[in-house]
This record gives C-alpha cells, sequence and structure tokens, in this order.
C-alpha cells in the first residue's frame, strides 16, 4: 500500500513510518519541521536528524497551511495513494494557548484543505489523528461511544477536526478512521512533555514538580501508538470507527507515582507536589477493547518498561549526553 503522512517526521509520526515500511508499505512523508516557537533549534534539528535514521522514505518540507503548495505536493505523489494519515498538528493544548489564531489554522483550515485534497485526488482513505482530550474530564474505562465534552481550544478543535472528516465522508469523499491516542511518551521526544519534563528535571538533579498527586494519564509508549494507527490505517474492518490507542493499563499510576518512578530510576531529584493545574481535564485510563477486537491491538510496553527504555535512551543520545550533567 502507498500511504501519504503528514507530520511523518514527527515523535509520533516517525514510529507510524517506521512500522508501515517494515510491512513492506511505501510511505510519503511531508512535515513542516517547526519548533512551535518553543523547541530549541538544536534539539530540533537533533531529533530530525535521528528521526530520519530510522525511516526510508524521504521527508517532503511541506507546511500543509499552504494550500497552493500543498496540493503542489500532492499533484505529485498522490497517484496510486491508498490512505492519508494525518497527524500534522500543534501537538498540545499549552502550544494552542500560546497561539490559537495559528492553531486554529493548522489543526481547521489546514485540515480542511488537505479533505479537500484527498477527494480531489481520489485518495480512498483519510486518517486522522484526534486525541483523548476530546472527551473532557472522564474515569476508567470510557469508551468510543462515550459523550464528549472538551475543554480548551486543543480539545475543542481536535473534536471539530473528527466531525468534519466525518461529514466528508458522510458525503462519500472518502473512507475515514478517527484515532484517539492519550500521553504519548519515548524515545525522540521533544522536552515539553509530562515524562519528558519529569525524565530530564531528575537526571539534571532537580525538583520533579507534581501538578495534581492524585491525576491519572493513560500514559502510552509511542510505540505502541504507532502500532494501533498502522493498523487503523491497513486494517479493513477499521473503516468507519473511532478508536483509543492507549497502553489502557489496569495498573494505571497517578502523575506522582510516575514521578517517584522516576526519581527510583536516575536515583537523582526530588518529587514536589503542586495543585492541579485546572486548565487541562481531569483523566483516567481509556478502554480499548474496540481496538482490541477490531484491529487486533495488543500494546506490549507497560510504564516500568517504557520509562527504563526511554531512560537509556537519554543515556545514548549523544545531545543529551553533555545537557543532563
Amino acid at each position: 500500500m502507498k500511504f501519504l503522512v503528514t507530520g511523518g517526521a514527527g515523535f509520533i509520526g516517525h514510529n507510524v513510518v517506521q512500522q508501515l515500511e517494515s510491512q513492506g508499505h511505501e510511505c510519503v512523508i511531508f512535515d513542516c519541521i517547526t519548533d512551535y516557537k518553543f523547541v530549541p533549534l538544536m534539539e530540533l534539528k537533533y531529533l530530525f536528524r535521528e528521526r530520519n535514521k530510522s525511516i526510508h522514505g524521504h521527508v517532503h518540507r511541506v507546511d500543509i497551511t499552504n494550500h497552493a503548495n500543498t496540493d503542489l505536493f500532492f499533484s505529485k505523489y498522490a497517484a496510486d495513494a491508498d490512505v492519508v494519515i494525518h497527524l500534522a498538528s500543534f501537538p498540545r493544548q499549552k502550544v494552542v494557548n500560546h497561539d490559537p489564531v495559528r492553531g486554529a489554522d493548522v489543526m481547521c483550515t489546514a485540515l480542511i484543505g488537505l479533505m479537500e485534497l484527498t477527494a480531489k485526488y481520489r485518495i480512498p482513505k483519510f486518517v486522522y489523528i484526534s486525541s483523548s482530550m476530546v472527551y473532557g474530564d472522564f474515569q476508567n474505562d470510557v469508551t468510543e461511544d462515550a459523550t464528549c465534552d472538551p475543554q480548551g481550544q486543543y480539545g475543542i478543535m481536535k473534536y471539530m477536526g473528527e466531525k468534519l472528516v466525518q461529514d466528508y465522508a458522510r458525503r462519500g469523499c472518502f473512507q475515514h478512521v478517527i484515532v484517539r491516542p492519550s500521553a504519548v511518551y519515548g524515545p525522540m521526544d521533544v522536552e515539553d512533555r509530562v515524562i519528558s519534563k519529569f525524565m530530564l528535571s531528575a537526571l539534571r538533579g532537580h525538583d520533579l514538580h507534581v501538578k495534581g498527586a492524585n491525576e491519572v494519564l493513560d500514559f502510552t509508549y509511542v510505540t505502541d501508538t504507532a502500532q494501533g494507527i498502522a493498523l487503523s490505517a491497513t486494517v479493513t474492518e477499521a473503516v468507519g470507527n473511532i478508536f483509543n490507542i492507549t497502553r489502557s493499563d489496569s495498573t494505571l499510576c497517578t502523575l506522582q507515582q510516575v514521578a517517584e518512578k522516576i526519581v527510583k530510576l536516575t536515583n537523582r531529584g526530588q518529587v514536589i507536589i503542586q495543585e492541579r493545574d485546572q486548565s487541562f481535564p481531569s483523566r483516567g485510563r481509556l478502554s480499548i477493547q474496540k481496538a482490541r477486537t477490531l484491529l487486533g491491538y495488543n500494546p506490549t510496553t507497560d510504564i516500568d518498561q517504557g520509562l527504563s527504555d526511554y531512560h537509556d535512551w537519554f543515556h545514548r543520545s549523544t545531545y543529551w549526553h553533555y545537557r543532563i550533567r
């Protein structure tokens, strides 16, 4: 099969491409390689160089907010394409809050442009990567048919994107699949996410600031997330469905427990408990029974193994070797 992958050089994206290529599929990768105005330039260059080592396809520099250039790209590469996997997005709520106008450009307007091109070039399937943030506050074992009540512009825009994708599919423009990941972590991520911030704080001997001791997230190792997305894009039974793609561990840890595991693993740092960040919803574990049944999805990396592997990567990293001392 032939895939067009937006955001294919990103943290999750390059893992998806790696899995698809390992199965013999062709991936055409496009990515604007942005710093989101917070990733240090040296870190960005290092991460993209390292990510590129694990994939075969060439990364084309394309900004999906430039519709004319994206159309030109599709005109060159859409022939015989089977699936568009849309991963390009603002990565989380904090970044959208910082620049909501640009966020809407990327997450809404550019999405519509991509779907117009998918229909124009008659690509049969569109896989949209949404987020568990569409649910808003939720408890454990929430299923895909639960009521969505997103809080904050990031979650609202992701949910709006789902509805736009469903509307294009309803009008017969293409078949569709929607994926809802949660709290992805692992090697080659940027510094500014919960587990990466905890890990680097500990490695530097700094305090780990936990905003809400009893808050939980369905932390999912990046290769498990990539497995679920690849299955969503390739399994016929996925069409027309929404899937939670997470670890969904029955022994889900609180933020405090995760921070304490990292302190123990690194033998450095100290956990400092703070008030919960009210700008984020209170979340729990997602049900992945639907993905297990229809896709054969089987996440394999628990939090202890994932943290250990991530810790090992930092020590192997040429970039971080001189920055965590």
